[in-house]
């Protein structure tokens, strides 16, 4: 039996973001009866639940502000070489989910090892490029990436973007890596056009279906919000701007709205976040296009849920989007004026061009990122490799002389 140890994630059952959607689905659409998971999930009390056949323990952690991440990931880790010592597991993987704990890693990767564990680290974005961080904290961030890629036995990559940045900028470790993207599911809304709760919706918002752009991800500057919102402000379109995120006491927000006197557009539409994800669904089928500005980071899900629900989709032309989107949507860049003018050209394209768009979009998401063919590449990779006989007598010889 392969015991695989997931550390990271807020953890399952998934509510929320993308790390909680991977494990949720990666052990809901587990084949391989040769694996058991064991998944860390952050709590308010230790204990211990089942969850789509997988080992969930919850881990308590105190209050200490931004370095609440981390402390999670080291008191995680503890658990798992507790377990491992405890129960004297020998095949075993512990997968960790960004690197938050760097400077820590080395201590812990080497009672890993002597215990025969291999240890894979998903690097996922350029945290450190966040503008949320001060840039100490950015600093810690670009360290503790460092220190990660150079212990890990193996670098998940999520995009073929990232996995080129590791090895170019990480050459000096000769980092071993590994492209395994994450995924999407092209199961289309229940949701009918005429549900009472969609149409209540529309009317809250004062949105007409159909007549709207709309954008849904986290309200940071990164994801280039200011350039979408005044880019859509200088065009010509008479569609609507809906922008699904939470903005409560946010000062980006006010600085924004300082900056660009957005309210005085009645296209503009900010309506909060929305957690019901049939609705969600619903809301991105039913929207004329989708823009996406993320610019730092990997695969994005948000990206993924728009390709696999909406037919148009315009993206920030950078690496992590072209990969994603390739011929299945429109780009655009940052320079003044280019995004008025690509959403000029697409409120203007026939309907047959957009059913084309639409279509190469699922195309893409069936293709390469369905969650079967992602869970199938990560059960082949966990039971792919073991430590040695020899790594692993050492391990345990030097155990014992202690």
């Amino acid at each position: 039996m392969k015991h695989v140890f997931i550390i990271g994630s807020k953890g399952i059952p998934a509510r929320y973001g993308g790390f909680e959607t991977f494990v949720e689905q990666l052990t809901r659409q587990k084949r391989s009866a040769d694996i058991k998971y064991h998944v860390a999930c952050q709590a308010k009390e230790d204990g211990e639940f089942e969850h789509n056949d997988a080992r969930c323990f919850q881990v308590k952690v105190p209050e200490v502000g931004s370095a609440k991440a981390v402390l999670y990931d080291l008191l995680s880790l503890k658990r798992c070489l507790h377990y491992i010592r405890e129960h004297k597991l020998e095949d075993c993987v512990v997968y960790i989910l960004a690197c938050r704990i760097g400077p820590f890693f080395a201590y812990y990767k080497s009672k890993l090892e002597r215990l025969g564990a291999l240890v894979y680290v998903n690097p996922d974005g350029h945290e450190w490029k966040r503008s949320k961080w001060s840039k100490p904290i950015r600093a810690y961030w670009k360290l503790s990436e460092k220190l990660m890629v150079k212990h890990a036995d193996l670098l998940v990559c999520d995009s073929v973007g990232i996995e080129d940045y590791i090895r170019k900028d990480y050459a000096r470790y000769k980092p071993r890596t590994r492209f395994i993207s994450y995924g999407a599911d092209l199961i289309p809304s229940e949701l009918p056009s005429d549900s009472p709760k969609l149409l209540d919706w529309y009317r809250e918002h004062g949105v007409e279906p159909g007549q709207y752009y709309l954008i849904v991800g986290r309200f940071v500057p990164e994801n280039n919000y200011e350039t979408m919102i005044r880019e859509f402000m200088a065009s010509d379109s008479p569609k609507q701007l809906v922008i699904v995120t939470g903005v409560e006491a946010n000062t980006f927000y006010e600085r924004l709205l300082a900056s660009t006197a957005f309210d005085r557009d009645p296209r503009i539409k900010f309506v909060g976040t929305v957690y019901d994800q049939e609705l969600l669904t619903k809301l991105r089928e039913e929207a004329y296009g989708y823009l996406h500005g993320h610019e730092v980071g990997g695969t994005n899900p948000s990206l993924l849920e728009a390709l696999a629900s909406t037919r148009l989709n315009l993206l920030l032309d950078v690496v992590f989007n072209r990969e994603v989107g390739a011929e299945g949507a429109l780009y655009f860049s940052k320079t003044q004026g280019d995004l008025a003018r690509v959403l000029h050209e697409a409120d203007r394209l026939p309907a047959a061009v957009l059913a084309s768009y639409g279509s190469r979009a699922k195309a893409r998401i069936r293709e390469a990122y369905s969650w079967r063919d992602i869970v199938n590449q990560y059960e082949r990779l966990f039971l792919l490799e073991r430590r040695s006989e020899a790594q692993v007598n050492r391990g345990k010889a030097a155990v014992a002389s202690r």
